[in-house]
């Protein structure tokens, strides 16, 4: 075959070749989209892009360019909540230090003041008003009257003072006065007289004035052994750690009554004993730590009053200590239970000082434990329930203020 012949072909099979290509992209390719793509930043293969926070794109999309409003959050295991921000639990209503709070017949609580050494009352409607216009600077502790706006304030150089929030008088108590606690009615108080030398060491009643003053028990060299706390019921003035010695672990607690009366006693299972009467004074909530659990504090309840003193006895399977603890009634109890206890911790208390709580609810009778929902961490230093039943307040170790959480 001739060249030209053969280049005619040649020639022949390409135009062939190129009008089917032709054909082929007018009739039958897909069309390709010309949009160019958005600009989503930079992502992995696999995985969605960034949500940048929420905040709707500005590159493409419709409409007005913002997302439909979202209404209302219901947050997990909570309310409903505006915007989706969780309405805490846990409200500090006092933001500065404060020391010797406790429940206000007249309001909710009552407190003072560490940094402006006042007294103030947080009202029902949680507005906050001043007991009184006089500053008390530098005062340790506080003995609130429970019938009266009364109030015995202790300072750290041993003097005393009696002061009525009514009248806006006060009185001065002898500095060898100590330890004090009133009865129920405020019309009497309890206290240890310490002399310079054992035999002028007694625990003492008097009015709060100390205008009549009745000695009742000698102390001698067991002042320390002594926790003065007047019971509601009335009949128990102190306790005394001078019983029968039992057991290393194992120690009698004696009652002592104002007018000499020989009360049974009662039996703890270890050392370092606190505690806190049941409303009525039947009940004796304490707690004692022992070599059966490595020296952390447990809690135990028992009947403290008349023929029932003794009885009753029960371990309630919660390690703290029972000044972290408040009664509701005479049957709950609310505590601050550590998260964690080290082994000795009964020795050394401060070592949880910076351990987080959990509040618990006790059923004392059932031993039932039931806890309550707090946000943040906390560390409980003492709390209390306020005369309706419906808040709890506590003081925290690490945080100022006062703290308070709806039940």
């Amino acid at each position: 075959m001739d060249k030209k012949r053969i280049l005619y072909i040649s020639l022949f099979i390409l135009l062939t070749i190129g009008f089917g290509y032709a054909l082929y992209r007018v009739f039958f390719a897909s069309k390709q989209d010309t949009t160019v793509p958005t600009d989503v930043g930079q992502s992995t293969t696999g995985q969605f892009p960034s949500s940048e926070n929420g905040q709707p794109s500005q590159n493409g999309g419709t409409g007005t360019g913002s997302l439909p409003g979202s209404g209302t959050v219901t947050a997990p295991g909570g309310g409903t909540q505006a915007g989706g921000a969780a309405e805490p639990i846990v409200t500090r209503v006092i933001d500065t230090p404060v020391s010797n709070a406790t429940p206000d017949a007249n309001g909710a609580a009552k407190f003072y003041n560490n940094i402006d050494g006042k007294f103030y009352r947080i009202n029902a409607d949680g507005s906050v008003t001043a007991l009184s216009d006089t500053t008390f600077f530098n005062v340790s502790n506080v003995t609130w009257s429970p019938a009266r706006e009364e109030a015995i304030i202790e300072y750290p150089d041993g003097a005393n003072i009696y002061y009525s929030f009514d009248t806006k008088t006060q009185t001065t108590l002898p500095t060898h006065w100590q330890d004090f606690s009133f009865d129920k009615t405020g019309n009497d108080i309890v206290a240890k007289s310490i002399g310079f030398s054992e035999e002028n060491r007694w625990l003492i009643v008097s009015d709060p004035q100390g205008k009549t003053v009745t000695p009742v028990e000698p102390l001698g060299k067991n002042a320390d052994k002594v926790i003065v706390d007047w019971s509601p019921s009335g009949d128990v003035i102190a306790l005394s750690r001078t019983g029968e010695a039992i057991a290393a672990d194992r120690q009698e607690v004696l009652l002592v009554g104002q007018h000499g009366e020989n009360f049974k006693s009662i039996v703890v299972e270890g050392r370092d004993l606190r505690t806190k009467w049941s409303p009525d004074g039947e009940k004796l909530l304490h707690s004692v730590y022992s070599a059966r659990d490595g020296y952390i504090p447990e809690l135990w309840i028992v009947g403290a009053s008349g023929d029932a003193i003794g009885s009753g006895r029960k371990l309630l399977g919660v390690n703290t200590w029972a000044d972290k603890c408040t009664f509701a009634d005479s049957r709950y109890v609310y505590c601050g239970v550590p998260t964690t206890l080290e082994t000795g911790s009964g020795f050394v208390p401060a070592l949880a000082d910076g351990t987080p709580d959990n509040i618990i609810r006790i059923d004392t009778q059932t031993g039932l434990k039931q806890p309550i929902g707090t946000d943040g961490t906390h560390t409980v230093n003492d709390m209390f329930v306020n005369d309706d039943g419906h808040t709890l307040y506590f003081t925290d170790k690490t945080q100022a203020g006062l703290f308070s959480v709806p039940l």
